[in-house]
């Protein structure tokens, strides 16, 4: 099976220790975000966990752990943008983390090391230009250490439009002729391009449009096929395949303006608070009339086609 940790918070950048405590430990539990008083629990085990599926703006603080992943499959995205401190507040400088990211794809391979550049969105300083300048400087400083770039363009989620009341979605005159010099620019670094839940306006171009986070993705970096059982994507639009996060929203401090998973800054300083590095919830810890149920789990990996390809 694969948990996630990326949909929901920052876990890497945030809560390694944490993390670190929980595959000590071998379990970790979830709250329904929906419904509180329903908790999942998960093993993790190498024997049941095959991948461990990674969203992250900074992974530096996971790599004082990363013996203690080194018996799961990884398969890491690690987003990096060119907005400055008026959209991405807390986010580290963008030059170390290209340094960070060839750390950590020199650590866990290229097919399980991809580069995130989304979302893009456009504003008076933030010109297609200015991303064709800034996405030509990134691959090519990344060149080598990954072989696939993920974008999309801004949604407008609610949460969005509430932090961030001044955002735009990209025409789609502008989408069409920005991906396509993208496309281009990502092909001569070695790099294809794969548009996030973005449809397949961008294949005539050479884009992969069949989704980002693929069971076909996992099993190419972690080399072994899986059996893994069908699922919708998150969106009509998303093909990928997403189960069991661990993570909790309204909890990542990066307070980027346009994030879909954070409520106003406020809620999630506060919410941050509840976090205790030793429980095995990621806010907070167990309450009166929790419904705890252990989900089953088994390894998808298949021992006759263990070996792709």
């Amino acid at each position: 099976m694969i948990i996630n940790t990326g949909q929901r918070t920052d876990i890497p950048a945030f809560y390694a220790r944490w993390f670190s405590g929980r595959l000590r430990e071998g379990f970790v539990c979830v709250r329904n975000p929906y419904d509180p008083g329903q908790v999942s629990r998960y093993r993790l085990d190498p024997s049941v966990v095959d991948a461990i599926g990674f969203c992250t703006k900074n992974p530096a603080p996971m790599f004082p752990y990363m013996e203690l992943l080194a018996p799961y499959g990884q398969f890491w995205f690690v987003t990096i943008t060119p907005y400055g401190r008026d959209l991405e507040p807390f986010v580290p400088d963008k030059r170390r983390l290209l340094e960070d990211f060839k750390r950590l794809s020199d650590a866990v391979g290229v097919p399980a090391a991809a580069w995130r550049y989304d979302p893009i969105l456009l504003s008076d300083r933030y010109t297609p230009d200015y991303h064709l300048r800034a996405f030509e400087q990134m691959a090519a400083a990344l060149e080598g250490y990954t072989d696939t770039a993920v974008i999309s363009f801004l949604d407008l989620y609610p949460k969005v439009k509430r932090n961030f009341p001044d955002a735009r979605e990209v025409p789609k005159e502008q989408r069409l002729a920005l991906g396509k010099e993208l496309i281009r620019i990502a092909s001569s670094f070695g790099m294809t391009v794969k548009p996030c839940a973005e449809g397949d306006e961008l294949a005539p171009f050479g884009a992969d449009c069949g989704g980002c986070m693929r069971i076909s993705d996992y099993e190419r970096a972690i080399g072994k096929r899986l059996r893994a059982p069908k699922r919708k994507g998150a969106r009509a639009q998303c093909a990928c395949y997403l189960s069991c996060d661990i993570g909790a929203y309204n909890t990542c401090r990066h307070l980027c303006r346009y994030c879909y998973a954070n409520a106003e800054p406020a809620r999630v300083l506060a919410r941050s608070r509840l976090h205790d590095p030793r429980s095995p919830f990621l806010i907070g810890g167990p309450m009166e009339g929790d419904r705890v149920h252990q989900v089953p789990q088994e390894s998808w990996v298949d021992g006759q086609l263990s070996l792709l390809p």
